[in-house]
């Protein structure tokens, strides 16, 4: 069967029986038309030519390009041709065996602690003021995910012993402390929350100017303000202060398995990813700082 058209069958095959969307049809089209182009090269125009060998070759030429796209490249590719095998068009599928690449980890963003320091300079003028000032401290201080933050209810804070009840993923809970610098602005917070309520009632610790309880777009759009005001890298993310929490932490010799607690990660290895940020950061500092780092 000419590539072509078991291209075509196969996209109809995946918008009409599979229900994908557009747009991932789109994407399996353009993914599929550099497949032929690279085959065509090669003068293959028929899939029962197709070995294992020219699926190997095209996803060496196409390792210039991220790791994450040949990935999604190779991904497609199985699909065509368990589509073709099913279809009995061919008689084998030649992709069956051809590993995917490992994925790269990337590393997480971090804000520096100059940084951190510019972003918490909050002028308290407003009751907005003390609650956004309360909500980064806690964020950075305890290292939440937003959805945590926003989530947290006047009931959660214990202000005796300095502990936060947190509800993370899978609806685990923990208990992570506050350190006084957080606690201090938060207790802040709590003197003038009444007049954010607007005579509603919200048993939500972060008020909206709704009078209700904070978003995830409110919070990501106070915090882009702020990041505007302050002439911050826009692309700083609410995940940015956990991140920073972490690697400040290990920075300053923390146990891992105590930060791995407080973030709430269930793996180990999920933490582990913050010692890779510290030891860059290491290595970063030494060959731009130290006498001896390069040689004259």
């Amino acid at each position: 069967m000419d590539i072509e058209d078991a291209v075509k069958d196969f996209l109809n095959y995946c918008i009409f029986e599979k229900g994908l969307s557009d747009k991932t049809k789109e994407s399996y089209q353009n993914d599929l038309e550099v497949y032929r182009e690279f085959l065509k090269k090669r003068n293959i125009s028929r899939v029962e030519h197709i070995t294992s060998d020219d699926i190997k070759e095209f996803l060496k030429v196409r390792n210039e390009e991220e790791t994450t796209t040949i990935a999604h490249n190779l991904t497609v590719i199985k699909n065509f041709h368990s589509y073709l095998l099913k279809e009995k068009i061919v008689k084998e599928n030649v992709s069956e065996f051809i590993e995917r690449p490992k994925l790269k980890k990337a590393l997480p963003k971090t804000l520096s602690m100059e940084d951190v320091d510019k972003l918490l300079d909050i002028p308290l003028n407003t009751p907005f003021d003390y609650r956004n000032k309360a909500m980064l401290e806690l964020m950075y201080g305890c290292g939440l995910r937003v959805s945590e933050c926003i989530n947290l209810e006047i009931n959660d804070i214990d202000q005796t012993n300095c502990l936060i009840r947190i509800l993370g993923k899978g609806s685990k809970e923990r208990d992570i402390p506050v350190g006084e610098y957080a606690l201090y602005y938060l207790k802040e917070y709590l003197k003038v929350r009444e007049e954010l309520l607007k005579n509603k009632s919200c048993n939500k610790l972060f008020i909206n100017n709704h009078g209700t309880g904070m978003t995830r777009q409110g919070f990501f759009k106070n915090l882009k303000q702020l990041l505007k005001e302050k002439g911050l890298n826009p692309e700083v993310s609410p995940h940015t202060l956990r991140h920073s929490f972490a690697t400040h932490l290990i920075n300053r010799g923390a146990d891992l398995r105590s930060i791995q607690e407080m973030l709430g990660h269930s793996d180990i290895s999920t933490t582990k990813i913050y010692t890779r940020v510290s030891d860059e950061k290491v290595i970063e500092d030494y060959n731009k700082y130290h006498l001896r780092s390069n040689k004259e």
